[in-house]
């Protein structure tokens, strides 16, 4: 029996369908043809409650194991992995749950002492903003927006949802509270503009699903060596192909998980290869915030570009 030609799915409306193959080339700063950045995720869980990544299996609450495992990060891990950014003279973008400007405000102070970009990343890791209210998800982003203010000196730009969780109408909702891009969509190599009902503009940056400690250690159980060389050949990969047309290359971190030492001796091996390439002008070091800076400033000049 034929299945009838139903016509096209339900879709979202944010963009239309473009191939890579069929887009202008331009350079980032430096001419170089890929731009790297770190997105270093800084979060904090509720205790006894809500949502968590897992080292075993999950306990009744108070789940202390989990619950201590992902504190070992804000404690021990993210300051061994600031100390190796620091080394390798690489900026960050730090993802931030802005309950950790209470909890560890030491951990905040020190991203922003060394000029990394501080990019709101909900309140706590413990909820999804997809479960929210319309007017509750906006208070969210007002909220996260002013505390990383006020403890930054300057407002976000920037926006990953606690799991990548959305609502219909969180695009709209980022443009409307002066969110200038997203984290969220993993569509693409390259940053893409965004519809909104406002009209006001929303770029998705490329946010790595593939590229990133917690699917491919905790839920794929990879080992930390190979999740290096994942990094070696996906930046040599890159490099390939962004001789003839710009591309984005995030990598996810969480200090939890690649700030364990035996861990962050590979993760040591592979940055110090980013490091290189950037040293030999093949690859910017930045971060998300600038990269959307520099796409918007050429949509300006070349709005054909990206439309």
């Amino acid at each position: 029996m034929t299945t009838p030609y139903r016509g096209a799915l339900p879709d979202h409306g944010r963009f239309d369908y473009r191939p890579i193959t069929r887009r202008p080339d331009y350079r980032w700063p430096g001419g170089a043809g890929l731009a790297v950045y770190l997105g270093f995720n800084l979060e904090h869980f509720a205790f006894g409650e809500g949502l968590g990544a897992r080292l075993g299996p999950a306990s009744p609450e108070p789940d202390v194991l989990n619950h201590a495992w992902r504190e070992y990060g804000n404690r021990v891990g993210a300051w061994r992995c600031l100390e190796l950014f620091d080394q390798l003279g690489l900026p960050a973008a730090a993802l931030i749950n802005t309950v950790l400007c209470d909890h560890a405000p030491e951990l905040v102070a020190a991203c922003i002492a060394r000029g990394d970009e501080l990019v709101g990343h909900g309140h706590t890791n413990a909820e999804r903003q997809g479960d929210m209210a319309e007017a509750d998800e906006r208070a969210l982003l007002l909220g996260c927006r002013e505390r990383l203010q006020a403890a930054g000196g300057q407002a976000p730009a920037g926006w990953l949802s606690p799991w990548i969780s959305e609502s219909r109408v969180t695009p709209d909702l980022l443009a409307e509270t002066g969110y200038r891009y997203t984290l969220n969509w993993c569509h693409d190599d390259q940053p893409m503009p965004m519809r909104t009902r406002s009209g006001a503009p929303l770029w998705a940056v490329p946010y790595p699903q593939e590229l990133n400690d917690i699917p491919m250690i905790v839920t794929r159980q990879m080992d930390c060596k190979d999740f290096a060389q994942l990094i070696v050949d996906q930046l040599d990969e890159m490099l390939e192909q962004s001789r003839t047309q710009p591309l984005v290359m995030g990598i996810a971190l969480h200090p939890y998980i690649v700030g364990q030492p035996y861990r962050l001796r590979h993760l040591r091996r592979a940055l110090q290869r980013v490091a290189a390439a950037r040293d030999g002008g093949q690859v910017w070091a930045t971060t998300p915030g600038a990269i959307c800076d520099h796409v918007a400033a050429l949509a300006q000049d070349h709005p054909a570009w990206f439309a």
